[in-house]
């Protein structure tokens, strides 16, 4: 199966965003994707991290989901939407901390929202929904970040299967940037069958300079799993650098396909005969005592 990292460099402007990645998709699916998977925060990076509050929307509504499963049935594509703000929930009686699972939940005040991964079938039906669990803090003493200041975390790791046109079924865990640090997360996914990982990012370039590549193609030898990462790449209109460097990683730890910087897509083919031959030769999955 043929798939896709839509690398990016988004701006300020919802639209705009929208209308590129629109254009890329197109790409990718004239290239032959079947699947293509767009970077964290595609649809916008604004002049301050509260500038996604701004386009929040409830799970099921809003314009950038109506982007996503247009284009998704207009293509005839699988699409995963990077990650877009999506209105947090509240638990009734609780506060948003407070990782409690009651009955009745109501929508949250606004002023923090849900990282979120959706996908889209070709259909444009929406079938899965991963809210980013591990929120990303750094602070070098020159860059400063802390996604939980807007930001509410996830809990659930998430899997969708994919049924390609050759017959061949694909189980795919969903992550997101920060996400991969934290092996066990991948784990998870591997022990439930995963055969690909996602991880659609934002990497800054500092961090993605020193530890991008390295982290990617351990999940993937770790999981005995393809890894597609696609990610932003570029200097931003709000003075932000990402580090780019989409890329296709395979089971044995091979990077299949990549770009550095600026606007690609990334074409690159899952072979379910080499997946199936890393895990004969070297059956380490088999093996775990812990």
């Amino acid at each position: 199966m043929k798939v896709a990292a839509i690398q990016m460099v988004s701006g300020t402007q919802l639209q705009t965003n929208l209308e590129r990645a629109g254009a890329l998709l197109a790409e990718a699916a004239a290239g032959g994707a079947e699947l293509a998977v767009l970077p964290e925060y595609f649809c916008l990076l604004g002049q301050r991290d509260t500038d996604k509050l701004q386009i929040q929307e409830a799970f099921g509504h809003g314009l950038i989901q109506d982007f996503l499963a247009r284009t998704a049935r207009q293509l005839n594509l699988w699409i995963v939407g990077g990650t877009l703000p999506l209105t947090a929930e509240v638990p009734k009686g609780q506060s948003p901390l407070d990782h409690g699972s009651p009955s009745i939940v109501t929508v949250g005040d606004g002023s923090r929202v849900r990282n979120s991964t959706l996908v889209f079938d070709p259909s444009g039906a929406c079938v899965a929904r991963y809210d980013k669990i591990h929120l990303f803090r750094f602070d070098n003493g020159q860059e400063r970040f802390d996604e939980s200041r807007v930001l509410q975390p996830g809990s659930e790791p998430v899997l969708f299967d994919l049924h390609a046109r050759d017959g061949q079924r694909w189980r795919i865990g969903l992550s997101i940037c920060y996400d991969l640090r934290f092996p066990e997360l991948y784990r998870h996914y591997a022990a439930q069958g995963a055969d690909l990982l996602l991880v659609p990012s934002a990497f800054t370039h500092t961090t993605g300079q020193a530890h991008w590549e390295l982290l990617l193609r351990a999940r993937a030898v770790e999981n005995l799993a393809y890894v597609l990462a696609p990610a932003q790449g570029g200097l931003h209109a709000n003075g932000r650098r990402t580090w780019g460097h989409s890329l296709l990683v395979d089971p044995w730890g091979t990077v299949l396909a990549e770009h550095a910087e600026g606007e690609s897509v990334v074409l690159g083919t899952l072979d379910a005969a080499r997946l199936a031959q890393c895990r004969s030769q070297l059956p380490a999955l088999a093996h775990r005592t812990l």
